[in-house]
């Protein structure tokens, strides 16, 4: 994906680029601007790369202090929308870092065209403090991409932004931000809010759990029981007890898994199959049951590692519950298979009901 985003950045975008810049800046030198972004080492950049770079050659050939700058910039933004307009925080990431009110300000304005989460997050590192309160007062922005640059932005473990390790050490910096839009009359708000949370399990489980709990005590609002779901993903995906019985999964008594079957052996590059039947011994209706199918890969040093997956949430009524399903193992740009025993394996409510084991082979 990343690679598909990174080739946007081609000779008519930086031609586009230039000619809005100069329509805010007269003195703009376009072609040489364009040949300078396009310099040896722009082949290998990859997206983030590409986008600080450009942000770079803006800043030279935009020959303004900052603060000018900035209003040339900005000016720009309404026309670079989403990733296209990634090089617009990042040149307020980068050269204006000294600058924390015009910065702050920039990026608030910025985020409605594209997301700000990556570039706010040196500003917090730096001035966490003087940050706090201007997140805070962000929550209650009717914009709601500010509302949600507030949460995503501070988030412990945002995917390929700097860390803030700090807040993996203590999250009570977060609280006050996330207990603000809990109820946010955006989903896309919300998301973000429930990602925030998923962070923070992976180093406070407990503390999570006992926010959740909090939240859905004092509303138990169709919205706030989704958000609260999707913040514990991981920690239901890890069979975490106090996650599961939060949403009703209790140790699965009485039940079975029967006539598990599957393909004894699989081709690199096609698919598996397998099918088993859930039954529950009374043959009454039970509590709800969360349906997992686990593998265990092989990796390419000879070990092991499990991969979860879910099939289903529901309620066993006397009837019982077959299940047919089948996975790919056409390699993926996240995923690569390798040659094998494997090992599939069904679960219920987090525990291990049944396995089987299969061989991956060329």
């Amino acid at each position: 994906m990343a690679d598909l985003l990174k080739d946007a950045y081609n000779q008519t975008y930086l031609e586009r680029l230039a000619q809005q810049v100069k329509l805010a800046y007269p003195d703009f030198a376009n072609d040489a601007f364009i040949d300078a972004v396009f310099d040896s080492e722009w082949e290998s950049k990859e997206l983030k790369a590409r986008n600080h770079h450009i942000a770079q050659q803006l800043r030279i050939f935009i020959n303004l202090d900052y603060s000018a700058s900035l209003t040339v910039i900005e000016s720009i933004a309404p026309h670079f929308t989403s990733y296209q307009g990634m090089f617009v925080p990042a040149f307020v990431e980068l050269f204006g870092l000294d600058s924390l009110i015009n910065s702050t300000k920039s990026l608030a304005y910025i985020t409605e065209f594209t997301s700000a989460e990556f570039a706010i997050r040196p500003f917090i590192v730096r001035y966490p403090e003087q940050m706090h309160t201007i997140l805070l007062d962000w929550t209650n922005s009717p914009n709601e991409h500010l509302r949600r640059l507030a949460s995503e932005g501070a988030r412990p473990r945002l995917p390929w932004a700097m860390a803030l390790p700090d807040f993996k050490k203590n999250p009570s910096y977060l609280w006050p931000i996330l207990d603000n839009l809990k109820h946010d009359s955006s989903e896309y708000v919300r998301r973000s809010v429930a990602n925030n949370l998923n962070d923070i399990a992976k180093d406070h489980p407990h503390a999570v759990i006992t926010k959740c709990k909090s939240w859905l005590a004092e509303d138990s609002s169709i919205n706030t029981a989704r958000l609260v779901k999707h913040a514990c993903r991981s920690l239901l995906k890890q069979a975490m007890p106090d996650a599961l019985a939060l949403f009703g999964f209790l140790p699965p008594k009485q039940i079975t898994v029967v006539d598990l079957q599957a393909d004894q052996k699989v081709k690199l590059g096609e698919t598996f199959h397998f099918s088993c039947c859930v039954k529950h011994k009374n043959s009454l209706p039970l509590h709800k049951l969360r349906i997992e199918f686990a593998i265990d890969f092989m990796k390419r040093n000879g070990q092991k590692t499990r991969k979860i997956f879910q099939l289903s949430e529901s309620l066993i009524k006397k009837d019982n519950k077959m299940i047919i399903k089948s996975f790919s193992f056409k390699n993926i740009s996240t995923r690569q298979y390798y040659c094998g025993s494997h090992t599939l394996a069904i679960l219920i409510n987090g525990v291990e009901m049944n396995k089987i084991d299969f061989i991956l082979h060329n």
